[in-house]
């Protein structure tokens, strides 16, 4: 009993470490394929991202996330309502989001014909013809500044924002997402079809597909998603992150009964060679939830806040490692 035992611990880490295969390929046009064949359910999870995050807005603060949420506000003559029932006939669902680095259009359908293939087909259409209506431009900028009211509102929101544009100062991933009311109200139709048309093409494309196709199933697939996009180029390398020298602290004043406090510093870029040791020892640190020291510490211990944590945030060049917690204004020192 004792060795059969020892010999299925033996085995656990093989099992653990068990890694799906990943197949890789280029489109004609340049855009980089990632699939995985994942044939237990009948449905593909799909997502072309581009180097087209606010780290590419330069001073125009949220142009990107701008341009990337008027994708699907009409495409191919065909207005937002008609490409949202065109997605919901299929059952499929839709999604587009932009941040710091990425900007993105995703799709979960099932793979069973015709459905996929319509899908395919609507979801081509936002990436490949947007229309960038006038009407639905000012709807979505009027969104966008509804949804930076309420983050003024917001003191974890407020907190974020103060320690990224310190952080990063000038770099440009201290520049807003979701931009300032100066910047979105500047924001042309011109702006947001130039900004398309340089980052929204082949060779500045990942496509990333996981469910149950066939290779030239998924190939064909990733094919008709960008078949009409220029070639293009590659963003530019962004620079290195600037370092702080000497601790900078800063305190903001707001109306609420909890502190929220962040602390942290530039960490490391997502291919580093220390990713997992410093994945892993941030998870002792306070990645790991109810396990983790500064949870044992923080919260247990001393009762000083009910939620507290750290995590990294790998980028492109050195993305920011993060402590924070919520406590009384009363304990913030203490805490």
């Amino acid at each position: 009993m004792a060795k059969r035992a020892w010999l299925l611990l033996a085995l656990w880490p093989v099992v653990g470490l068990a890694l799906p295969k990943i197949e890789t390929w280029n489109t004609a046009n340049g855009a980089r394929v990632y699939f995985v064949r994942a044939p237990e359910l009948p449905m593909v999870d799909l997502r072309v991202a581009f180097d087209a995050g606010s780290a590419r807005d330069q001073t125009q603060w949220g142009l990107a996330g701008l341009t990337n949420g008027m994708l699907a506000e009409g495409a191919g003559g065909l207005t937002a309502q008609t490409l949202s029932e065109r997605f919901e006939a299929t059952g499929a669902q839709f999604n587009n989001s932009s941040g710091r680095e990425m900007a993105s259009v995703g799709l979960r359908s099932l793979t069973e014909s015709p459905y996929l293939e319509r899908a395919v087909e609507t979801l081509g259409l936002v990436l490949q013809k947007p229309d960038f209506p006038a009407e639905a431009l000012e709807r979505q900028r009027k969104l966008m500044l509804t949804a930076l009211k309420q983050r003024e509102q917001d003191p974890a929101a407020i907190a974020e924002d103060r320690f990224m544009g310190v952080l990063y100062q000038d770099h440009p991933y201290g520049s807003p997402p979701h931009g300032s009311a100066k910047t979105l109200g500047a924001l042309k139709r011109d702006d947001l079809l130039a900004h398309y048309r340089r980052y929204y093409c082949g060779r500045n494309a990942v496509i990333g597909l996981v469910g149950d196709l066939t290779r030239p199933q998924a190939a064909s697939i990733a094919e008709k998603l960008v078949a009409t996009l220029p070639e293009g180029a590659a963003a530019p390398p962004l620079p290195p992150a600037l370092k702080i020298v000497k601790p900078i602290e800063i305190h903001v004043p707001y109306p609420s009964s909890q502190t929220h406090i962040w602390a942290g510093r530039a960490g490391f870029a997502r291919l580093d060679p220390d990713y997992f040791p410093l994945y892993l020892g941030n998870h002792v640190l306070g990645g790991g939830g109810f396990i983790s020291r500064l949870y044992k510490e923080v919260r247990e211990k001393r009762g000083l806040s009910y939620s507290v944590y750290s995590y990294f945030q790998p980028m492109r060049v050195a993305g920011p490692f993060i402590a924070g917690l919520q406590t009384s204004f009363e304990q913030a020192d203490q805490a």
